[in-house]
């Protein structure tokens, strides 16, 4: 009996059914849809049981599938190594093509070129989209053509192509899930994807307080922030929808996320910044590295509340305030003189956000080896910026119960750890 031609879409990122372009275009091919999402063991093998990001995707993942059986269609789920999934798939359907967004982190360049290959030795059409970013490479360049490696300018012209083309084009799927297969697939457990369910969870997103983003976003205690995060790392919200919103509410908010495509633009032509300093003169800084000192900055245990608090909370549940990410980064680089990998690797084990090319991104500007960074002559005083930031230390004591108790001396003095890193910056920068 001849199996029944589909055309298969490949959830990755973009954990949505709404607003999501690769599975517009998939849902108007000529064969019906199956949705498809691969747990890659390449990616999960160095993961605790319990990671909470696998439970959000897990969870988002069963969203999408109860609202596919509505429609009498359901999610093919599959795990394993995604080169030999997708073989097995080949096997398994009579595949015609297969529609994705794309991933500009240099992992799945390689994945995504390899599967492409597979596909095309199959006689299987594959057909990629823009769907993370209103702007991807190349496509906001300087004159010469090459990628600003510094924010302002690249900012600039973002806004000025953004507002050239009207707004980002959002695309309504809704009409098109008839167009989805008529097939019930097994729903696994999380247990049988070898996981188990996280107790830190990823908050909803709100934007309520966005009108005041400006005045308040610095202030942790004010829990000002949307908890966007988390939902554009893994695409359960359309950024064109969100941009198009935040260029109507709140200009500084608007400029958050074009952060975020510089970072992602930046990580897509220099790849060697995930493991080497994008500027090279920093190659020369004799990092102390000290394995004691690191274990009680990620304890929080420094003896500097703000970097503690900032610590502690991550540990408990996968967030941090900006503010005190800039602190506790430049505490780790700079008084502590640790290399920002570590501390960069720290995050992407603990953040519920993590994305690499932010990660890398922010942790390279609090070290002053990235493209645009903080000068390596500016040392966050923790202190000043507790006073400046959570006077009355509401934020610090939610995080820090002993606070009032006997709380822990700091680790270092600040004038001797400050001096200390300009000369150890100063001495190894090579000209």
């Amino acid at each position: 009996m001849a199996k029944q031609k589909v055309t298969l879409f490949w959830f990755r990122r973009d954990l949505r059914l709404e607003d999501n372009t690769a599975l517009f275009h998939a849902l108007q091919s000529d064969f019906p849809v199956i949705p498809l999402f691969i747990f890659d063991d390449e990616i999960l093998e160095n993961l605790p049981k319990d990671d909470a990001r696998v439970s959000f995707i897990y969870d988002s993942l069963e969203k999408i599938n109860k609202e596919l059986k509505t429609i009498d269609s359901s999610l093919l789920i599959k795990k394993g190594k995604t080169f030999e999934v997708w073989n097995s798939l080949i096997a398994e359907f009579d595949i015609q093509n297969v529609f994705f967004n794309k991933d500009y982190e240099p992992y799945a360049i390689k994945r995504d070129l390899a599967i492409g290959k597979v596909l095309k030795q199959n006689n299987i059409e594959s057909f990629s989209f823009k769907d993370h970013v209103i702007f991807e490479e190349k496509e906001i360049t300087k004159a010469d053509g090459l990628p600003y490696t510094i924010y302002t300018p690249y900012k600039n012209k973002w806004l000025e192509n953004y507002h050239l083309s009207g707004q980002a084009p959002e695309y309504d799927t809704k009409p098109l899930l008839s167009s989805f297969v008529k097939k019930q697939f097994p729903f696994p457990e999380l247990s049988q994807i070898g996981f188990e369910i996280s107790t830190i969870k990823v908050l909803p997103h709100n934007l309520t307080q966005i009108g005041n983003y400006k005045e308040i976003r610095d202030f942790p205690a004010l829990d000002g922030t949307s908890y966007l995060s988390p939902h554009l790392r893994f695409g359960t919200v359309s950024i064109r929808k969100l941009v198009n919103w935040a260029n109507r509410k709140n200009q500084t908010f608007l400029s958050e996320l074009i952060w975020r495509e510089f970072f992602i633009q930046i990580l897509f032509s220099f790849p060697k910044c995930v493991n080497h300093n994008f500027k090279s003169a920093y190659d020369g800084i004799q990092w102390r590295n000290n394995e004691d000192d690191f274990k009680r900055w990620c304890s929080g245990t420094t003896g500097y509340p703000m970097v503690d608090a900032g610590m502690r909370q991550l540990n408990e549940t996968g967030y941090m305030h900006n503010r005190v990410r800039m602190v506790v980064a430049s505490f780790l680089c700079k008084h502590l003189l640790i290399n920002w990998q570590w501390g960069e690797a720290y995050f992407a084990e603990k953040l519920l956000d993590f994305e690499l090319a932010s990660n890398v991104g922010n942790w390279q500007w609090a070290a002053g080896t990235g493209c645009d960074a903080a000068p390596y002559f500016r040392v966050f005083n923790p202190e000043i910026q507790l006073k400046k930031f959570d006077e009355k230390g509401i934020y610090i004591r939610k995080w820090i119960p002993e606070f009032d108790f006997g709380y822990n001396e700091p680790m270092v003095d600040h004038a001797f750890a400050r001096d200390r890193a300009i000369a150890t910056y100063k001495e190894g920068i090579i000209k």
